[in-house]
């Protein structure tokens, strides 16, 4: 039996357990698997997070424009996170800011973000956005051409990222 001390205790625990379930949002597009991309994220204020950390790490600044329902962009970034050579050059030369450009509702997501740096998403998605640790753009990669067969290729995208890492970083 619960001694009536606790029973107000246990009450506030069922309830806050009950709220942070709530908080995690299911996914998007539910048969996709989860959220690659944060779907309420300010792409601004990422931006603006990772030019700082750039600066202070001495790494390049990695933006990957793409939407959750887009398997070429679940491809790419699952090939960011398994493939051991990919993983290590994103880590040591950048910081990698995820920016979801879906349009849904008729609202385009990050319209702004895309328009700052020239519209890269005219590639298609996923597209890549390099910027030094100042904030400025470097380059912008059609990831299409970093594609081989089913999949991306590690070793094109390590020499992307090689010809675009900070001085010092291959």
């Amino acid at each position: 039996m619960i001694h009536a001390h606790f029973r107000p205790l246990l009450a506030f625990a069922a309830l806050a357990a009950l709220q942070s379930a709530g908080l995690r949002a299911a996914p998007e597009y539910p048969a996709q698997g989860p959220d690659i991309y944060d779907t309420h994220a300010d792409a601004e204020a990422q931006i603006a997070a990772a030019v700082r950390r750039a600066a202070a790490e001495h790494k390049r600044v990695l933006l990957d424009f793409g939407a959750n329902w887009c398997i070429w962009c679940r491809r790419l970034h699952a090939t960011f996170e398994s493939d051991p050579s990919v993983s290590a050059a994103l880590g040591k030369g950048f910081v990698v800011v995820m920016i979801d450009v879906n349009t849904r509702n008729g609202v385009k997501r990050n319209a702004g973000v895309n328009e700052r740096y020239g519209n890269p998403i005219h590639h298609g998605i996923p597209v890549l956005v390099v910027l030094d640790s100042d904030g400025k753009q470097l380059t912008t990669k059609d990831s299409g051409e970093l594609e081989e067969g089913e999949g991306h290729s590690p070793a094109k995208i390590t020499a992307f990222l090689a010809q675009w890492a900070p001085p010092g970083r291959p």
